[in-house]
């Protein structure tokens, strides 16, 4: 079948804007939660899927500057992580050195080394930014 200019149709179609604008206010956070949890399910490429993808980013950079979350304590980073790898002081010790150094660090009278920060980041995923703050 060969088209011909008679068979076809031109519509236009109206690109309708998302109205979306800065979070400044708690009323504005308040309002982009509600919208978000409205639109939570779309897809992905329709434009309620791009509103919450739009949405998100907004109000996670709003969090981000009004609810700072602080970085845990090293040790208590380390002792967590153990916990959550069913790890003993024994297992620690095989990633940091000597066992007692292993107990020095948990009580807090030994500080971690470069080697010690490199060896929990590789071994049991503890990021390097949490382990290197002071404590």
């Amino acid at each position: 079948m060969v088209l011909t200019p008679n068979m076809i149709k031109l519509t236009p179609t109206k690109f309708k804007k998302m109205e979306i604008k800065p979070i400044k206010t708690e009323q504005d956070y308040s309002d982009a939660l509600m919208r978000l949890e409205e639109i939570f399910d779309a897809k992905k490429g329709t434009k309620e899927g791009d509103e919450l993808e739009v949405l998100g980013i907004l109000i996670e950079k709003y969090e981000d500057e009004n609810f700072p979350i602080d970085l845990p304590d090293p040790i208590e980073a380390i002792k967590f992580r153990m916990e959550q790898m069913d790890y003993s002081q024994n297992d620690l010790a095989k990633v940091i050195g000597l066992k007692s150094r292993a107990s020095e660090i948990l009580n807090k009278k030994r500080k971690l080394s470069l080697e010690m920060i490199r060896n929990l980041n590789s071994i049991m995923k503890i990021p390097s930014e949490v382990l290197l703050q002071a404590y």
